[in-house]
């Protein structure tokens, strides 16, 4: 018994007629015949009563009744499994860092899954060294996430550039000066606020420091990216933090631009280049973020 059998069995039934059900599947009615014929055959019984108008018989009518769940289900499997083929349909496991996996992705995601609504995803947020550590590792399609300390073994799309501002109190030194951008030596004097020691951003603002010649000897080191801007608020020091989460502007800070890109962060998406192309679904999404991202710097 196949699904081609199953089905014209049903339209059999639906039409009362060899013929018009034969007509509707496109089929010649011989082809129809031979396949009830067939189906009797394999089951051991009659299932229509022949004459002049078709009839079920009592095997009929139970066969009738417990086939149309099956062939529901086998046509929903099919649908299912071309939506898997086409990339309509499947799983995606992606990482993504802060700030950006808190402040941008939700929206994407939202309006992918719009677009997608039989693709499932699974988002895990971490830094880049743990998301690059899951890719190799075949844990996760894909990654959204600084430039990889694996650089050699992943391959790296470029996506946007995170742009960095000095977050300071109201009441801080360098506004009472006036200032209206800041250098990475005017920082040497006062307290900052850093990230921990395994943020990529934490590594970028050393080596940053590291070329200036010296690095504040003041700090204070806190566990979020997102929560440095509460930090600032609450007048414990400065904090260089991503312009995407100083919306809105935390009460009693201002935010200055720094002089120069050394601090600022590139980010894109991270893969295994032997991943390349990604699964039908993953690439999906992988096109449409690349697409998204270059529309907004458009």
């Amino acid at each position: 018994m196949d699904f081609k059998t199953l089905k014209s069995f049903q339209k059999i039934v639906e039409h009362g007629n060899f013929a018009r059900a034969a007509e509707e599947l496109a089929y010649s009615p011989s082809t129809v015949t031979t396949q009830i014929q067939k189906l009797e055959s394999d089951l051991g019984v009659l299932l229509f009563e022949r004459g002049k108008k078709i009839a079920l018989t009592e095997a009929g009518r139970l066969f009738y009744e417990q086939s149309i769940p099956i062939l529901q289900n086998m046509e929903q499997l099919q649908k299912t499994l071309g939506d898997l083929t086409s990339g309509e349909a499947g799983q995606v496991r992606v990482g993504v860092t802060e700030p950006t996996a808190s402040h941008q992705f939700p929206g994407l995601i939202r309006r992918f899954t719009e677009m997608y609504p039989n693709i499932r995803i699974s988002v895990e947020i971490a830094g880049t060294s743990v998301l690059t550590d899951k890719i190799l590792k075949g844990e996760l399609d894909f990654g959204l996430g600084s430039f990889p300390d694996s650089a050699a073994q992943l391959h790296f799309e470029p996506l946007f550039t995170e742009e960095f501002l000095l977050l300071v109190p109201q009441d801080h030194v360098l506004t009472r000066a006036g200032s209206e951008s800041v250098t990475l030596g005017q920082l040497r004097h006062t307290r900052l606020l850093i990230t921990a020691q395994s943020c990529p951003y934490r590594r970028k603002l050393e080596t940053a420091f590291r070329k200036e010649g010296s690095f504040p000897p003041d700090t204070m080191e806190i566990g979020s990216m997102s929560a440095l801007k509460h930090y600032v608020a609450e007048g414990l020091g400065a904090a260089l933090v991503p312009r995407m989460v100083l919306d809105p502007l935390p009460e009693g800070t201002i935010a200055l631009p720094m002089e120069g890109s050394g601090i600022n962060m590139t980010c894109g998406l991270i893969c295994r280049p032997a991943d390349l192309p990604l699964k039908r679904a993953a690439k999906n999404l992988y096109d449409f973020l690349l697409q998204e991202f270059t529309r907004q710097k458009g």
